[in-house]
């Protein structure tokens, strides 16, 4: 080494720390959009909560607190969304499990069929469960055809349970893809070295699971675990339609719908807001750190069984059962779109293709279908670009505020649709500087930068479980 300046020595160090401009200028750029288009609304929307005759008072919040019926709705919310994300797991982990660690034939047409839900929103399919699973719906008079109930001697069984289960099934055949998703990505990711590791010293196949590779895909669950549960909590679509109506968001809704908005009704979105975010800063630091950030990420090849004839049948049976259930609404919506009459009876009675030749023949059909795609294209490439930039300096950077830079990101998850509007709606109104896009003028803009509002927590967290799991010695 004689004669080699020591400046010049390769080193495998950590490299000198040094000011970096970038990340403060993406994450400048992010919060920016973020605290103009996300936090300025919503700040128009509940300032109403704190005022009352244009004094600020507690005296709203107070109230709330004391409100029974306010504690109640809370509490079925919550209950609602841990129900809603443990049944998700339930059925978006195993089939993931068998992707990324077997192989059988179909598997890749199974797994484009896992997608379809995302397709269809579950207030949609809300409407055809209602007519399939309701006490006089098909299920109960598929029963009563074959022998196995008697309307006359005992009332049919509820099987949407009041409601909460109907709202708790529906979310979860709509929303497991997210994780079914984000735990392949994550076991795409794992070092298969500490499971063979584990196997050498005498592990069990379970064991090794639950010690070794559940840990080391958490954060990437965690990142679907809480789009789930943010998004059941405040759902408002799937409730409404199934008439669950004891929860905090369906309060808001009718409360805006009927024009009764006061100091009581955004106190109610503060507090849906406020407890959101507690819980989403909560479940970041019990489970969305990574269990080993210098893992690598394949230093030796994934073991890929493939299966025999019999574990083939059982994985088709897997993967067959949860595309079955999931697209059980979808098959409901499309029978009542044909249907021409469909009142106590198993199947329709009379079909017609009169509805469907409305969707095509009229030109306003275009014109919406032409609109949603525009404004869907845009509102996919505004989030891409700022979800990977975002997911960025959150993961990667050192900058001082990233991770309040990650609860803006996920806060959109926490604002029901109509609060935002109503703020959006302020927000260019006539006679402020955003006047020329609100929807008066142009409402392509607004509309726009209301969709990529409301989805990036979605790139995000796809971002950021990706990037937790890639070591940053590999760059």
């Amino acid at each position: 080494m004689t004669g080699v300046p020591k400046d010049n020595l390769p080193t495998l160090g950590t490299p000198r720390t040094r000011l970096r401009p970038l990340p403060y200028l993406l994450g400048a750029v992010t919060g920016g959009f973020l605290l103009a288009f996300l936090i300025v609304p919503i700040f128009l929307t509940i300032a109403g909560g704190f005022y009352d005759g244009g004094r600020l008072t507690g005296f709203w919040f107070v109230r709330i607190a004391r409100d029974p019926i306010v504690r109640e709705q809370a509490a079925n919310g919550l209950l609602l969304a841990c129900a809603t994300t443990g049944l998700s797991l339930l059925l978006g982990v195993p089939p993931a499990l068998l992707r990324a660690r077997t192989n059988f034939r179909g598997l890749a047409t199974l797994s484009l069929f896992m997608l379809v839900p995302m397709i269809l929103p579950p207030f949609v399919g809300a409407l055809s469960v209602k007519h399939l699973f309701s006490q006089f719906g098909t299920v109960n008079l598929l029963l009563e055809r074959i022998g196995l109930l008697d309307f006359s001697t005992s009332r049919p069984p509820d099987w949407l349970g009041g409601g909460f289960a109907g709202v708790v099934v529906l979310q979860s055949l709509h929303l497991f893809p997210i994780l079914y998703l984000n735990a392949s990505a994550a076991l795409a990711n794992v070092d298969p070295a500490y499971g063979q590791a584990a196997r050498n010293l005498g592990a069990s196949p379970l064991r090794t699971f639950f010690r070794i590779t559940l840990p080391l895909i958490r954060p990437g669950l965690f990142a679907g675990g809480t789009i789930v549960f943010i998004w059941s909590l405040t759902d408002i679509g799937t409730p409404l339609i199934i008439g669950y109506n004891d929860l905090i968001p369906v309060t808001i809704f009718k409360e805006l719908a009927r024009a009764a908005t006061g100091p009581r009704t955004y106190s109610l979105v503060f507090v849906l807001l406020s407890g959101s975010i507690t819980l989403y800063v909560l479940g970041k630091f019990l489970f969305g750190r990574p269990i080993a950030a210098d893992s690598s990420k394949a230093s030796v090849g994934v073991e890929i069984h493939r299966l025999s004839l019999v574990g083939t049948l059982g994985a088709w049976v897997l993967f067959g059962s949860v595309i079955a259930l999931a697209l059980l609404p979808h098959i409901g919506v499309v029978l009542t779109a044909i249907s021409a009459r469909w009142v106590n009876s198993v199947l329709p009675t009379e079909y017609t293709m009169r509805h469907l030749m409305f969707v095509v023949t009229r030109p306003e059909t275009y014109n919406s279908i032409f609109n949603s795609l525009k404004y869907a294209g845009l509102a996919t490439v505004l989030d891409i670009i700022l979800g990977s930039v975002a997911g960025w300096v959150i993961v990667r950077s050192q900058i001082r505020g990233r991770n309040i830079l990650d609860g803006l990101a996920m806060l959109p998850l926490a604002v029901p649709g109509l609060i935002l509007a109503a703020g959006y709606v302020a927000l260019t109104a006539p006679g402020t500087y955003l006047e020329s896009i609100g929807p008066m003028r142009n409402p392509l803009v607004i509309l726009v930068i209301a969709y990529s509002v409301r989805r990036l927590p979605f790139v995000v967290r796809g971002v950021s479980a990706g990037l937790q799991q890639v070591p940053v010695s590999l760059e």
